[in-house]
């Protein structure tokens, strides 16, 4: 991998740090700054953290497994590389990038911005088993136009749904996945077995969800979008 790829990728999805002294040995980032960082959920196959940095605020050196970062705002984002080499990247919210753990180096990052920037990071932990077997009714061949494919390697596939007001999905399958609320969301689950789930939603919520087979139903006023991160 390139320098100036791998300072893409770092700057995209790295953690922000806001306390303790930069240093070269890799840190845990919900450890290092839990001001900065708050764990949303956690199981044998990934760990997902909220990260919230003010403006100007900036990180200690880190480092993760492969990581999938669903940005909430904006970013205006300086990287500074173990070596010193910096780079300057701007992304937009809603966006969503993968980092691999491979040929990493401990980075730490600047909030440019005079906003907040707040990003979903999802790690995928090292050494899990796949998440489940392959699904048949898959909702990217039922419905692409509602399901389009953001990113699709090795350990993850990320889907954006967009669920128009009172659209109603196929039936359809998902391996584990965790799901990303980018606007405020109500639907109705219809599962396999019958059994309707009331599915209330607000930006920026995060989910886990077991592999499941069901139907979805905007019951909203307005288009709802989330993210869904199908683990492999």
């Amino acid at each position: 991998m390139t320098r100036t790829r791998w300072l893409v990728l770092a700057a995209l999805v790295g953690p922000i740090l806001l306390d303790g002294p930069t240093s070269a040995a890799a840190q845990d980032a919900l450890t290092a700054s839990p001001r900065a960082y708050s764990l949303e959920l956690e199981n044998q196959w990934v760990r997902v953290m909220r990260l919230k940095l003010g403006p100007k605020e900036s990180s200690v050196a880190h480092l993760h497994p492969n990581v999938v970062g669903v940005f909430l705002t904006d970013a205006n984002i300086k990287v500074t590389n173990a070596d010193g080499t910096m780079q300057n990247l701007v992304r937009s919210a809603g966006q969503v990038v993968f980092q691999p753990a491979d040929g990493q180096q401990a980075h730490t990052e600047q909030n440019m911005s005079d906003q907040p920037l707040e990003v979903v990071v999802v790690e995928l932990k090292p050494g899990a088993a796949g998440s489940s077997a392959p699904v048949s009714l898959d909702p990217v061949t039922l419905d692409p136009e509602h399901h389009p494919v953001l990113l699709d390697n090795p350990r993850v596939r990320v889907i954006r749904t967009i669920l128009e007001p009172h659209l109603k999905s196929p039936m359809h399958e998902h391996p584990h996945y965790v799901v990303v609320y980018l606007t405020e969301l109500h639907t109705t689950m219809t599962m396999a077995d019958g059994r309707k789930v009331d599915n209330p939603r607000k930006p920026g919520d995060v989910a886990w969800r077991d592999a499941l087979k069901h139907e979805t139903e905007n019951i909203g006023p307005k288009t709802a979008v989330e993210i869904q991160i199908e683990l492999k």
